[in-house]
């Protein structure tokens, strides 16, 4: 099996690194800040044209949890066709009862949508937020979820080896499961040495300066570490954890 990784970008920049360092499959955001965000149209179709990427669109309303609103799951099926229109390659999502159980009513109205065009159901990280994993995967199977994105409900993929694994064993020909959190090209192919999957999940995150951020009274910075800082997708670390992965 071809060891895939996809790559979380936030901007079609991110985007056209991923191409130039030879990757393959990203997941397209805005506001990685904040845990990703759906991603612009723009984005989306500058990635189409300019670059062979497989791209999946993530659609996520707004930071916090994933017990939407009917006005945010209008918003979201919305967003998904629109993105599905332009050509997405598939999208991440999520949507969880407040007892932390899959909302199954809306999940299903999501893959239904996407299935209608052909493209890759993908649960995100929401996943990991469920009480009960092994349900939660079977239902995602049962609704015919392609792909799943989990850290095993640890913070850190790293520290959810073992259920990752377990997951796998018990239900990886049924469903992809794809590791992500705090994967990088020190232990990627740890991650899927370890549990026997064959895809994961990176930011592969650089900072960047720009010099207007903060003015005498303003500021707009948005992490504590770094003062002027934006965050892109680093070709070279992008090109480090393809080559780590390798058999």
């Amino acid at each position: 099996m071809e060891r895939i990784v996809e790559i979380c970008c936030g901007s079609f920049e991110d985007a056209y690194n991923v191409y130039k360092a030879k990757g393959k499959r990203i997941e397209l955001n805005s506001a990685l800040y904040m845990g990703g965000l759906t991603c612009s149209v723009a984005s989306l179709m500058m990635c189409k044209k300019h670059t062979p990427l497989e791209v999946i669109c993530m659609v996520r309303p707004r930071g916090a949890g994933f017990c939407y609103s009917q006005y945010e799951i209008d918003q979201m099926m919305l967003e998904a066709a629109t993105l599905l229109e332009k050509g997405a390659d598939g999208i991440a999502f999520g949507f969880l009862n407040e007892d932390h159980t899959i909302d199954v009513n809306n999940t299903k109205k999501m893959i239904e949508l996407i299935k209608s065009y052909g493209k890759q159901a993908v649960f995100h990280r929401a996943f990991d937020c469920v009480n009960d994993p092994y349900q939660a995967i079977e239902t995602l199977i049962s609704l015919k979820v392609d792909r799943i994105l989990t850290s095993g409900l640890k913070a850190k993929a790293i520290d959810g080896l073992a259920l990752i694994k377990d997951l796998q064993d018990k239900y990886g020909d049924k469903i992809q499961i794809l590791a992500g959190s705090g994967v990088n090209s020190s232990n990627a192919k740890e991650i899927m040495d370890k549990t026997g999957i064959y895809q994961v999940h990176s930011s592969c995150k650089e900072w960047l300066n720009d010099m207007t951020t903060k003015g005498d009274s303003v500021s707009y910075s948005y992490d504590i570490d770094h003062e002027y800082g934006y965050d892109v997708v680093s070709k070279q670390k992008v090109k480090d954890i393809l080559d780590s992965v390798k058999f």
